[in-house]
């Protein structure tokens, strides 16, 4: 128990040592690291989810717009392939092209001969995955974007407790700038998250806006897939 007792104390003095030397510096100008620094723990756990939110930006940006690039004259060709009866030719086209597009495609040529019901469902499940596919990732990013504000004011919760009580320890003995350290050092893990917070809510709407071009191209190439199946032989 009284070690216990003894590793509170410590924290509370580093913790106060970390608000006086903020105080200090508060008229000289305070530089970023020594803001972050000044934050805690709670800066590099927000610091972890600013690159794992970067990370799945750039990753799922590179797959999308892989994704997004087709030739303007493939369906052109899928149409000459089925006129002239070649639906061998037209499929290995579309495995020769990699995109969801081209999967799409690919399904309902293989269901040619089926009831067309049975031809649009099948191609509009593997358009269910790939747009699955695409979306990986994506709710991690939204999770960041909601989360990373409420874990600063989480810490800013906790660094206003620990000024407080270091307040209500020193009684008539209260040092005004160590107070207001304490509570700038506070307030830092407010703004760090707000930080990661905003960049990781834009990332994602920009992100979920390709997405959402790329289901608009599949929709459209399904429809004139499915209207040159309706075509009179």
């Amino acid at each position: 128990m009284i070690q216990g007792e003894s590793s509170i104390d410590a924290m509370s003095k580093a913790a106060e040592n970390v608000a006086e030397s903020v105080a200090d510096k508060a008229g000289e100008g305070i530089s970023l690291l020594e803001l972050f620094m000044a934050g805690g723990l709670m800066m590099w756990i927000l610091l972890a989810l600013s690159i794992v939110a970067m990370w799945i930006f750039f990753e799922r940006l590179w797959v999308i717009l892989k994704a997004s690039k087709i030739d303007s004259r493939f369906m052109d060709q899928i149409k000459q392939y089925v006129h002239s009866g070649q639906i061998n030719y037209a499929i290995d086209l579309c495995r020769m092209t990699n995109s969801p597009i081209a999967r799409l495609i690919e399904k309902g040529l293989e269901r040619i001969g089926r009831p067309l019901s049975d031809v649009q469902t099948a191609v509009e499940n593997v358009g269910n995955l790939e747009v699955g596919k695409l979306e990986k990732g994506l709710p991690m990013l939204a999770t960041v974007s909601g989360g990373a504000p409420m874990l600063g004011f989480l810490g800013t919760v906790i660094g206003m407790i620990q000024s407080f009580y270091d307040m209500a320890q020193k009684g008539s003995n209260i040092d005004i700038s160590g107070l207001a350290g304490g509570i700038q050092y506070a307030l830092v893990t407010t703004v760090g998250g707000l930080v990661v917070g905003i960049m990781a809510y834009f990332e994602y709407n920009y992100l979920v806006s390709k997405v959402e071009r790329i289901m608009h191209k599949m929709e459209s190439n399904t429809i004139e897939f499915m209207d040159l199946l309706n075509e009179p032989v």
